[in-house]
């Protein structure tokens, strides 16, 4: 690679939003760092979307590839923003023209009961943690995390997420009992068809499995569920209310999952040092406010709590916060509060697990980077284009970096790769670290 004077931009997650901007930054003459903490740049991709949406892991992930495989990127795996590097050094020494953070949202919003966080594992767990247990536990190399199934469980939610969670619970739940009468049954088909026409094709009645299901608990209405978007308009919005409604419906329908409204979580039931149900208060709903309804509480036993309840960014040491979130200065431009040449995109500042709206942000964050910040407009790409890189002497100030600049810039980025056996072969890469697809080990047998 022959290297010429111009911007190099450090981008801190390589997933939908990551991908997105680097590629656009790369496609306008940009030199770009994509520094991501797994082997594979995929992020929810590949751990939060669960693993029967073969076709769509597959398309979204592809795209990401194709993207990354852009020769003015540079992939850095297995490195850990505050943890590898401490952000601060990297941002304020490193010397890069900017640094867009889209490291996603990885940490579950805590569930606000006093206490229950010390009990994840025993009987506990947060939805990221879950998600990514049922994604890959089929890998025979898989060791990140063990999860246990229960029937009765209790599931905090309301949001899709919180759907795709009581689905593993009673997919799991059903092929386990399914496995007892003597059928081998494999999740993806009992997802597809749905457990009451799997039932039927096997000949086997729901009470045969001696299953109750696990219930999904929300704090609103059933037709307060983001299951659908809500328009402003008040016409509208009763056939908005309606779809979600019927969005819940076919999936209890489908699934045979239960399901009650208006009920919070105040506290913990603990029995043998581990998590045995919780109390849950009654609430109600009115203009748009929820309330507690004073000694409506009730308990609800159960072996295993799962909270699906949002996500939210990790924290990183040195990164500003507001709150749960990222201190961002402008959500439209993503710039971060405290610093000029640091910028979020996508699920850390929509807060929003939409692959759409995430990828739509990294690409207006991006052009905003590079017309707004850095100067670099398309018609200054399309002049060193036709001219050469030496007329980028005769443009207006576009803080370019020199050479030597860049050079010592990929020295450093080199170093990281070598420590961890990157040899810049992104497609290789790729190939060599693709995790054991479930389908693949089924078409096997």
């Amino acid at each position: 690679m022959t290297i010429h004077p111009g911007h190099f931009v450090a981008i801190v997650g390589g997933a939908c939003a990551g991908s997105e901007a680097a590629f656009q930054l790369a496609q306008r003459g940009i030199y770009v760092a994509v520094f991501d903490q797994q082997a594979l740049p995929h992020g929810k991709i590949e751990d939060g979307l669960p693993k029967w949406h073969v076709k769509l892991r597959d398309k979204e992930e592809n795209k990401i590839n194709e993207k990354l495989s852009h020769p003015n990127i540079f992939y850095v795996p297995k490195t850990r923003m505050g943890r590898d590097i401490d952000f601060q050094q990297f941002v304020e020494k490193w010397g890069f023209s900017a640094v867009l953070m889209a490291c996603g949202a990885w940490r579950d919003r805590p569930l606000p009961v006093d206490g229950i966080d010390a009990y994840h594992g025993d009987g506990f767990y947060y939805q990221n943690y879950f998600v990514d247990w049922f994604n890959h536990y089929h890998e025979p190399s898989y060791n990140r995390h063990q999860c246990e199934i229960h029937d009765n469980a209790i599931v905090i939610g309301g949001g899709l997420a919180s759907i795709d969670v009581v689905k593993i619970l009673m997919l799991e739940s059903t092929a386990r009992a399914l496995k007892k009468l003597g059928h081998d049954v494999d999740v993806l088909s009992l997802e597809h068809k749905g457990i009451p026409h799997k039932l039927n094709e096997l000949g086997v009645k729901w009470e045969d499995l001696g299953i109750n299901g696990c219930t999904l608990y929300y704090r609103r209405r059933d037709i307060d569920m983001p299951l659908a978007p809500l328009p402003d308009n008040p016409e509208k919005q009763e056939k908005a209310f309606s779809v979600r409604q019927r969005i819940l419906k076919n999936a209890q329908e489908k699934y045979l999952f239960n399901f009650e409204d208006r009920c919070k979580p105040v506290d913990k039931i603990i029995e043998n040092d581990r998590i045995a149900g919780l109390v849950f208060r009654k609430t109600e709903v009115a203009n748009g406010r929820v309330s507690d309804i004073p000694g409506s509480d009730f308990s609800v036993r159960s072996p295993l709590v799962i909270s699906s309840i949002g996500s939210i960014p990790e924290c990183i040491h040195g990164v500003p916060a507001s709150g749960e979130l990222f201190a961002i200065k402008d959500r439209d431009t993503g710039q971060m509060s405290g610093y000029d040449h640091v910028f979020a995109l996508g699920n850390a500042v929509t807060g929003r697990g939409n692959i759409r709206e995430s990828a739509l942000h990294a690409q207006q964050v991006a052009i905003h980077v590079m017309d707004e910040y850095l100067f670099w407009k398309d018609s200054d790409f399309e002049k060193v284009q036709q001219e050469g890189w030496d007329t980028l002497s005769t443009l207006p100030a576009k803080r370019v970096l020199s050479v030597a600049q860049i050079e010592q810039l990929i020295e450093r980025i080199t170093k990281y790769q070598q420590r961890i056996g990157y040899d810049n072969d992104y497609p290789k890469w790729v190939e060599k670290n693709r995790p054991v697809r479930l389908e693949s080990l089924l078409e096997s047998e």
